[in-house]
């Protein structure tokens, strides 16, 4: 089984467990991605591929012959940015999987929610494609968009958009699914985020609340640790422990300026069951990890196909998002989520929602059937 994922960590550990799961198996497995993402596919302990020496940023900002392009001004513009963007992606990774497949040829493809590449290298070898949700947002909604970008490479393959797949895995908690969701087989998602020596603050809750802030990876690659900044300066009136889930090189400069607040790589799955809200950009893996543990959240949206899932986790009363981040609203907003109990018992519900969906485990053999 050959999986894809894209370029960032996140788009790696959502599909790890899964992988890891058919390993454990018995079956062989190898995992692809652009090249800055080999480090993570490798410590989530699966055989890790490079498929393109870009970074992400490359094919977000730049079309195939290396002009800037429009950043989006509007959520629907997001969209189909993504998709052109991941698109972009998936035609620069085909060079790399042709090769590999030519000597390592897989039974099976699992592709990300927008790794497109999967796709398009199983329909060349005429093998079953599996999507599996990144997250809980509407991936399906860029493939327009994609299919578009990827005119050429689907024109060579005798198509006119992207394959449909023979599966498509979901890990979004039923009761957040939107009404046009695809058919799915269900699977219970499971954390696989990097992981560090623990330290006892990690798993042991404190006597005051404690908040949980993170930009999750892309932001932080982008450097843009302002949105990290104002959160916390936001929150001081709270009497609140906080914890900045970031990069070690971005966190030793945050101590400096915000000393008492604990900063730097954390594993989340053991961190976040620990604390009484999160506060996040809208990353989808963000939130299934505070919907796992049954964490209420709130959503700061910086832009990306997952906003609209967040509004989702608001309107079912597990998370409050922010239409405008100012001091006074994030201040506002955090005391809420503390000291009214219903968004914890809404959070936790989603929480038993994740628990009762199938294992990775027993999704593998929805993928041995393939075959």
């Amino acid at each position: 089984m050959l999986f894809v994922a894209s370029g960032s960590p996140a788009t790696v550990f959502a599909l790890a467990p899964l992988a890891t799961a058919a390993r454990n198996a018995g079956h062989d497995v190898f995992m692809g991605a652009v090249e800055d993402m080999v480090p993570y596919i490798a410590s989530a302990g699966i055989p890790a591929l490079s498929i393109a020496p870009s970074s992400i940023r490359r094919y977000a900002t730049m079309d195939r012959e290396g002009n800037p392009v429009r950043m989006p001004e509007t959520p629907e513009e997001e969209l189909d940015f993504a998709g052109h963007w991941f698109g972009r992606m998936a035609a620069g990774s085909m060079d790399a999987l042709r090769e590999v497949t030519a000597n390592w040829r897989p039974d099976l493809v699992v592709g990300g929610s927008m790794s497109f590449a999967a796709a398009l290298i199983a329909a060349e070898l005429g093998v079953p494609y599996v999507r599996q949700a990144w997250d809980t947002g509407d991936a399906w909604r860029t493939d327009p968009a994609a299919s578009d970008e990827l005119r050429p490479e689907l024109r060579a393959l005798g198509l006119d958009r992207l394959p449909d797949p023979a599966l498509f895995v979901d890990i979004c908690p039923p009761s957040l699914r939107p009404t046009d969701a695809p058919p799915a087989q269900m699977m219970r998602w499971v954390p696989a985020n990097g992981q560090r020596r623990l330290e006892p603050w990690m798993y042991t809750k404190g006597n005051r609340p404690r908040i949980l802030v993170t930009s999750g990876s892309r932001l932080v690659f982008a450097k843009k640790t302002g949105f990290l900044r104002g959160l916390v300066a936001d929150m001081a009136a709270l009497d609140a422990e906080v914890v900045i889930a970031t990069l070690d090189e971005v966190a030793e400069e945050l101590r400096t300026e915000l000393p008492g607040v604990r900063a730097g790589w954390v594993p989340l799955d053991v961190v976040v069951p620990t604390c009484d809200v999160v506060v996040h950009h809208a990353g989808g893996v963000t939130a299934l990890t505070a919907m796992n543990a049954g964490v209420p959240q709130l959503i700061v949206p910086q832009g990306g196909n997952f906003v609209e899932a967040g509004l989702r986790i608001s309107d079912f009363g597990a998370a409050i998002t922010l239409g405008e981040n100012t001091p006074e609203a994030v201040e506002k907003a955090c005391g809420e989520l503390i000291g009214n109990p219903s968004y914890a018992e809404r959070a936790r519900e989603l929480s038993a929602e994740i628990a009762a969906l199938p294992l990775p485990a027993e999704v593998v053999g929805a993928l041995e059937c393939l075959v």
